[in-house]
């Protein structure tokens, strides 16, 4: 069971070897004693893919001996100074655990030794006047060598300060003072790795990389008739020794800068999913959502013969990411109604019941999901998204004057919306208004995502992700309430065949059936108002 712990540290350089020789820690507010640990010898050797996907994304992988806590660590970031850290024991290969947690980044490229760090970490720690750590203080003397190409090595000093586990973080902010009176000053540098990487590239391969590279997108964009970007993909150059003005953007700038966005953050949710962190599973799903809608309704933009098939995919993983996810809505919705019952009103076992239920169904999906995100399929998709954000297909409106481009996409994802939510008011209630909703929701959803596409260009654009956001909300509640009936039909039935009341489950059933008639009743105001609004 791999060991996750939060470090908060901050880092420093000086132009000393160590501490400043006039500081005293004890000066620091609510430090009693700074106790001398003595020296430590740590060697650790960093492994990246070897055009080093997890240090641009700031994630650091290194196995290390020395010290207190030798082993394998994975650190990913999650705000400045701020990183969680997977440990696990040492061993001769990467951890299976921590392998898995970098499949969205690695897939098959492998991973490969590319800088040794070798410190010799000088320790001091900080105290309270109960003998309980505030922090540690480190002054660490560095020999970093990179592992791949040219042998290259540089050497520096650095100090560490991490704060201990459960104390406040406004700490920190005492020692820095401290630090910074002293002539102390903030590393330049995120972290060893991230310094070691700058200061021993090879500076002339980086030279010689340069010049195919800006010949290649001097050349890219050549589509013939799929209307590729052309020059209107490339960045400002030299003309007659003067700096060229940055060419306009088009509405592929746009399109494919969202389309972007999104694989990054479903690549980014990857570990958090596996590690079942608090709602990345729900952030993941509106991601994949989010990417498809984009390319349905941009369909102008980018050759639906090649996007169509992508969207299957990323509908076939949404789907897969809401078995776990509806699950958990659907359960923190129905503990919720129970909460507000009566004690009354709760016969029988109903807690026990609705605990063992979720947690089958939710035992069941989890164990799906992580199969699907080892499976071959869902990392073909994340291959496809790459080749398609490097050269999508682009159609003659993809060079389009952008805010006309995207507002006449938004205007037709809207305008379908209105049709449907007049469709479901004309409906009786029923089995038929409630699918005629739910297919409102989603187009709901659509059309939001075409707006955020928009949103640079004004205030409309984002009303309309407002209003889009405030329908899909009321329609959403009224879905859940649908599911919420099902699942205590459900509940109630498997009740009566262990002999138990089915009383509290029918109580809940009314209750659900008040607010989906409710949703239904105030749907009309609340469609004339958005309306109004368009």
């Amino acid at each position: 069971m791999a060991d996750t712990k939060r470090e908060i540290e901050r880092k420093y350089e000086s132009d000393e070897s160590g501490l400043p020789d006039l500081l005293d820690l004890t000066g620091v507010a609510g430090v009693a004693t700074v106790v001398d640990k003595g020296v430590a010898e740590l060697d650790a050797v960093y492994y990246d893919t070897p055009d080093e996907r997890l240090a641009s994304a700031g994630i650091t992988l290194r196995r290390r001996t020395g010290g207190h806590d030798a082993g394998w660590h994975l650190k990913f970031p999650v705000s400045s100074g701020v990183r969680d850290e997977i440990r696990e024991p040492l061993s001769d290969a990467v951890p299976r655990a921590l392998a898995a947690l970098l499949r969205s980044r690695v897939r098959d490229t492998g991973l490969v030794p590319l800088v040794r760090i070798r410190s010799s970490r000088d320790v001091r720690d900080l105290l309270d006047a109960d003998g309980a750590l505030l922090a540690e203080v480190s002054v660490d003397a560095v020999h970093a060598e990179r592992l791949t190409g040219a042998p290259l090595g540089t050497r520096w000093s650095e100090i560490e300060v991490e704060l201990a586990d459960g104390r406040d973080p406004a700490f920190l902010d005492k020692v820095d003072k401290k630090l910074r009176k002293a002539g102390v000053r903030v590393s330049a540098a995120p972290s060893k790795l991230a310094r070691a990487l700058s200061e021993t590239t090879p500076r002339e391969a980086d030279a010689a990389k340069s010049e195919p590279d800006k010949k290649a997108k001097g050349a890219k964009g050549d589509k013939g008739d799929r209307g590729g970007r052309g020059d209107s993909g490339r960045k400002g150059g030299k003309v007659g020794g003067k700096k060229a003005p940055e060419p306009e953007r088009v509405a592929a700038d746009y399109v494919l800068a969202y389309v972007a966005a999104q694989r990054d953050a479903i690549v980014g949710l990857d570990p958090a999913v596996r590690r079942g962190l608090p709602d990345s599973v729900h952030r993941m799903r509106v991601a994949t959502r989010r990417l498809r809608g984009s390319l349905r309704s941009y369909a102008k933009v980018m050759d639906r013969t090649f996007t169509d098939p992508i969207g299957q995919e990323l509908k076939w993983l949404a789907g897969e990411l809401g078995i776990d996810r509806d699950q958990e809505v659907l359960t923190e919705r129905l503990t919720a109604a129970l909460d507000d019952l009566p004690r009354t009103l709760v016969v029988g076992p109903v807690r026990n019941r609705l605990r063992t239920w979720s947690g089958a169904r939710t035992s069941g999906s989890r164990r799906r999901l992580i199969a699907v995100l080892d499976g071959t399929r869902y990392l073909d998709l994340l291959n496809v998204l790459d080749a398609l954000i490097a050269e999508p297909p682009l159609l003659k409106a993809a060079q389009g004057d952008p805010e006309k481009v995207l507002a006449k996409a938004v205007r037709r994802q809207v305008g379908r919306v209105s049709t449907l939510v007049a469709q479901a008011l004309d409906v009786p209630s029923g089995t038929e208004r409630d699918l005629a909703m739910h297919e409102a929701r989603k187009k709901a959803k659509r059309a939001r995502y075409a707006a955020e596409v928009a949103v640079d260009f004004g205030d409309r654009f984002t009303a309309q992700v407002r209003a889009m956001k405030s329908l899909q909300t009321l329609l959403g509640d009224h879905q859940d309430s649908v599911m919420a009936r099902e699942a205590l039909r459900d509940l109630a039935a498997q009740a009566q065949g262990a002999g138990e009341s089915s009383f509290t489950y029918g109580v809940l059933y009314g209750r659900e059936e008040r607010r989906a008639a409710e949703i239904e009743a105030a749907l009309p105001d609340a469609y004339e108002r958005w309306c109004e609004s368009r």
